[in-house]
């Protein structure tokens, strides 16, 4: 009998672009959400950080996953409350152009510093190598009296 091949394998034999590489790559940090409270990991949420991609694993009965390339990442932001902070955590903001989440909190996490710098330092990276532009959205009102060019 001829040796049976998963159709994943057979795809991912032929596929070398970067979204699938991905997936075989080991994670640069992997972060449990935590209670403030002692900063105990009893939740069902964990964050996975790689080198192209932030994924977010969430749920004990129905389990979402959720993938953001580190190139649509536009802007990182550090927030810490009392008890985070009496605790060790903190929370990591990613402002994103991503369309399932445009803001993409890693809540109540050990070393948010660390991840903030990562996050901050590989998204820029990743837009450079992808040769991505980011934009934001100009007020129409901060414009008014300007002369169109043409």
């Amino acid at each position: 009998m001829a040796e049976d091949k998963n159709i994943i394998d057979e795809k991912r034999e032929d596929m070398t672009d970067l979204e699938t590489r991905y997936q075989d790559e080991p994670p640069i940090f992997t972060e449990r959400k935590r209670w403030v409270l002692f900063a105990l990991p009893f939740t069902f949420t964990k964050y996975l950080l790689k080198d192209e991609i932030l994924t977010v694993v969430a749920g004990f009965f129905k389990t979402v996953i959720n993938d953001c390339y580190m190139y649509k990442i536009v802007d990182v932001q550090l927030e810490r409350s009392l008890g985070e902070k009496m605790f060790g955590l903190g929370t990591v903001v990613c402002y994103t152009s991503d369309t399932t989440d445009k803001v993409l909190r890693i809540s109540h996490v050990k070393h948010a510093e660390q991840i903030k710098n990562f996050i901050l330092e590989k998204s820029e990276k990743m837009r450079m190598k992808r040769r991505t532009l980011t934009t934001m959205s100009l007020n129409s009102e901060a414009g008014e009296g300007l002369d169109d060019i043409g």
